[in-house]
């Protein structure tokens, strides 16, 4: 089993799903090697992601990063509903010159500190406009229908950016947030590629190790060594994904045996890294 649950499998440039779920499902944490954009539509759900919570409210847009470590918690037997698009982090990037930046909504997030987006009026925006548009075009299949839906994609990706500018939305708030356990992922992310062991993080963050390890075990369900490892791991699989050696990618991300790294990231991903 791998470190952490892989959800979701992307073959193509996105994809586009309308969901309904009612009772108390229970979610595990899970990641994916694509990014993921969620329009919530109703029920009463509080998202977390890397160690931060959100309550979330009809209409609003979280944006969920390659890699992320998430998972949404039922709170009530109320329906819940979203809209769910899984985007190629390539595909995404393919989309970058001097003007425009179709990834800029993911690192503005990232800068916000706050992966949810509030949009006031969101029902009678541009951006909510084309997002119909581009789940009706699911149903469509007159001429050129998929390169329609690729235009309409497209278009929905520059609405979301012009809106992540926009002074009218807000990131919000976490909400319920343990921030202890929100220093320690930061920590973690900052110094990924520094040796990382438990006495180094507890005397960083002047914690006692038990403590931070019992904390991090109980807040996220992991223990904070396979988080680590974890990220390592997508790490360099980005950075295998785009052309780097095997060997730099293992070393560069903080692994210090190559057989260690080439045995995990097989389990991880279930293919050797040099048949990625």
């Amino acid at each position: 089993m791998s470190l952490y649950e892989k959800t979701g499998y992307l073959n193509s440039e996105f994809k586009m799903f309308h969901l309904s779920d009612n009772g108390l499902e229970e979610f595990n944490f899970h990641y994916h090697d694509f990014q993921k954009i969620i329009l919530f539509i109703k029920g009463n759900v509080t998202y977390c992601i890397e160690g931060k919570s959100y309550f979330l409210k009809p209409y609003d847009v979280i944006l969920v990063g390659s890699g992320e470590i998430h998972k949404p918690i039922i709170n009530d037997n109320s329906t819940y509903e979203r809209i769910i698009i899984y985007v190629s982090t390539n595909f995404v990037n393919s989309y970058k010159e001097k003007s425009y930046d179709l990834n800029y909504c993911f690192e503005k997030v990232k800068s916000e500190n706050s992966n949810v987006l509030r949009l006031e009026s969101l029902k009678n925006s541009k951006l909510y406009k084309v997002f119909k548009e581009l789940e009706n075009s699911y149903n469509d299949y007159e001429y050129a229908n998929e390169l329609y839906r690729k235009i309409l994609f497209l278009e929905f990706m520059i609405q979301l950016n012009r809106a992540a500018m926009n002074n009218n939305i807000s990131y919000i708030e976490t909400y319920e947030s343990n921030t202890t356990i929100s220093r320690i992922i930061e920590f973690i992310h900052n110094n990924i590629k520094e040796d990382l062991s438990i006495d180094i993080i507890s005397k960083s963050l002047f914690l006692n190790k038990y403590y931070l390890m019992h904390l991090f075990k109980s807040e996220t369900g992991y223990t904070i060594g396979n988080y680590i490892t974890s990220k390592r791991l997508l790490l360099a699989k980005s950075m295998i994904d785009n052309n780097i050696s095997v060997t730099t990618a293992c070393y560069e991300c903080g692994f210090n045996s190559y057989s260690a790294f080439s045995r995990a990231y097989k389990k991880q991903f279930g293919v050797s890294a040099r048949n990625n």
